[in-house]
């Protein structure tokens, strides 16, 4: 099929127009390096391929480094008709330097050019004027003004487009001297004073406007404030969400139980599908909230804020800022966060963040959290009156882990070898302007995340707990202590006991190593099936009918915060830094922390108040 490509600068609203043209799903965000793959869609009759973004051809990162190298390689394909490139129109010269060099690359293999002048928007909004025919006379290929945001010109974009893609290539291989760098910038940036914005009034407003959010007192008192409400969000916006949710599953389970006599079939509905599978999915709602949260911080610009003002603390420990990036996707999920981690040019900070984005707190945590939480703290408790109790107790959580993945880069910094790089590269980071979410992506990803989740954590849940229903079913008419699963259980509970833990969380911890929310899956089945009849949502007020102690359950979750408790993250792990021995050696490490602060916290705890 023929194709269209598209290339632009981070932060051109580049990925939104390429949703606007196909329709998929991509995510969008506010922020460098967030696009590190080839994107493909269906554009009419074209295959649009959305490159990843570069600011000039001359890669200084990874990420630019791969993204000039399929920008090559994709010009050279003879399937090309057509190259489409972004440009800011809020910061036309940094676009022009990009487009400028590709323009010439694309006229060396004969392919035309177009220039979509996208954020006019906003330039219109702030009073001001570019001529875009003027600049299309000037680059000698046509120039589009829109916004992908509110639409304006889309259409007649949309038209110019595949008129152009519509024309015969006329290919002409005659290779052209390269232009030097310093000539493209000086040109690109005659080009904007030219035809561009003549007063910066955008850059003017973000200035002053990062004049408050940038200060060093207002600014952190404002990342403090942005991160606490990030966490009680996470709690207190989902409750309604996660009792409807609750409620669906208790009179589906009701419904079911009763088409179905008592026996196999009846228990394995009631205890294994609805008891373990369907325990987890109140949890989504969570989920769903962490990704639109996270989502209107990196829509909005605030993200590269964030990791600007985080750069200096983040150094102290051996990181930088780049690395706030991927400790705060990885609040969401491991593996893109670690993945997220190639952009951090420095090959020693690099490694030393992919070892600690697993002490992030991240979603598939969220359902043991909420569950030992539930446990420990009253539902109706506030902190200093105002706060809920349990949003602030997962406040802590967060905090704690990410306390340690510090600490233990304070100590990497200092144990790993430095011969992992020749040079360290300074921290440079564009600061997009402050822009409204684009709603439709937003939710759009919103619901994907939840989606995503059942699907990545359903199969493995399904599996553990037919697995578990299985091993505690059987023998026949035998207790559950008496079982397959209560042997294994009894067996291994010597090691659990200091924890202050019986048989059955051992099981439970056990099983998590698939996937840390299997947890609340197994134990769902587990205390279930001594009551087929019980409301397995109300799974908390279960386990504190069995007595489980405070010191236990503080030990217990602080365990989860640490562990490495995800066969995934491992195998990434493993892909990313190709050491088998290091990811399984993180793996035993972090276990073992773990299980001595679980043990550490549960004796203490139990000598003060014994």
């Amino acid at each position: 099929m023929q194709r269209i490509l598209m290339v632009g600068k981070p932060n051109c609203g580049k990925s939104l127009l390429f949703n606007q043209l196909t329709g998929l799903r991509q995510k969008v965000a506010n922020y460098p390096g967030i696009t590190v793959e080839v994107t493909r869609g269906k554009f009419d009759k074209f295959e649009l391929v959305d490159l990843p973004g570069a600011y000039s051809l001359n890669g200084l990162t990874r990420d630019e480094v791969i993204a000039v190298e399929e920008i090559k390689r994709s010009l050279a394909d003879e399937d090309t008709r057509v190259v489409l490139v972004v440009l800011d129109a809020t910061r036309l010269a940094q676009s022009l330097i990009l487009g400028l060099q590709v323009k010439q690359l694309a006229a060396a293999q004969g392919k035309p050019v177009m220039f979509a002048l996208n954020f006019i928007d906003e330039v219109k909004r702030v009073g001001e004027h570019i001529d875009s025919e003027g600049l299309s006379n000037a680059l000698g290929s046509p120039v589009m003004p829109l916004s992908a945001r509110s639409l304006d010109g889309l259409h007649e974009f949309k038209h110019a487009l595949l008129s152009m893609a519509d024309w015969p290539n006329v290919h002409d291989n005659k290779q052209q001297p390269p232009v030097d760098y310093s000539d493209v910038a000086a040109r690109s940036q005659a080009l904007a004073s030219e035809f561009g914005i003549q007063h910066d009034i955008v850059l003017k407003n973000q200035n002053r406007i990062d004049s408050f959010m940038l200060n060093n007192w207002t600014g952190g008192l404002i990342f403090i404030a942005v991160m606490f409400v990030l966490f009680q969000s996470i709690f207190t916006l989902a409750a309604p969400l996660m009792d409807g949710v609750e409620g669906f599953i208790e009179q589906a389970a009701s419904g079911v139980g009763s088409l179905t006599q008592r026996g196999i079939f009846h228990d394995f509905v009631n205890d294994a599908l609805f008891g373990g599978v369907g325990s987890f999915l109140v949890f989504v709602p969570q989920i769903m909230v962490l990704t639109l949260i996270i989502g209107l911080l990196e829509d909005s610009g605030y993200l590269a804020r964030a990791a600007l003002m985080c750069h200096r603390p983040l150094s102290f420990f051996g990181l930088s800022g780049r690395s706030f990036i991927p400790y705060l996707s990885g609040h969401a999920c491991a593996i893109p966060a670690i993945m997220a981690a190639r952009t951090i040019e420095s090959p020693h900070k690099r490694l030393i963040t992919m070892l600690t984005i697993p002490l992030m707190s991240c979603s598939a945590r969220l359902p043991v959290y909420a569950l030992l939480i539930a446990v420990l703290v009253p539902a109706d408790g506030t902190f200093m009156g105002v706060f809920n109790l349990q949003g602030a107790a997962f406040f802590g959580l967060y905090f704690f882990g990410i306390i340690m993945a510090l600490v233990i880069s304070q100590v990497l910094n200092r144990f790993l070898p430095r011969d992992l790089e020749k040079t360290d590269m300074p921290f440079i980071l564009e600061l997009p302007s402050y822009r409204l979410p684009h709603w439709k992506p937003l939710f759009q990803r919103v619901l994907n995340s939840g989606l995503q989740f059942i699907r990545r954590a359903g199969p493995i849940i399904f599996v553990v707990s037919v697995g578990i229903w299985v091993l505690g079913y059987f023998p026949l008419n035998a207790s559950l202590e008496d079982s397959w699963l209560g042997q294994i259980g009894h067996y291994i509970e010597p090691i659990f006991a200091p924890m202050g833990l019986d048989w059955r969380y051992g099981v439970a911890i056990l099983m998590s190593f698939l996937a840390r929310e299997v947890f609340v899956g197994a134990l769902g089945t587990l205390f279930g099936m001594e009551s087929a009849d019980e409301d397995v949502a109300g799974l908390a007020e279960r386990v504190q009918a069995e007595g489980l102690t405070p010191e236990a359950g503080l030990g217990l979750v602080l365990f989860y915060v640490v562990a490495l408790q995800c066969v995934a993250t491992v195998a990434m792990l493993k892909g990313e830094s190709g050491s088998s021995k290091l990811a399984w050696g993180l793996y035993v490490a972090y276990g073992l922390l773990a299980y001595v602060i679980a043990v550490v916290v549960n004796q203490c705890l139990g000598f003060v108040f014994a």
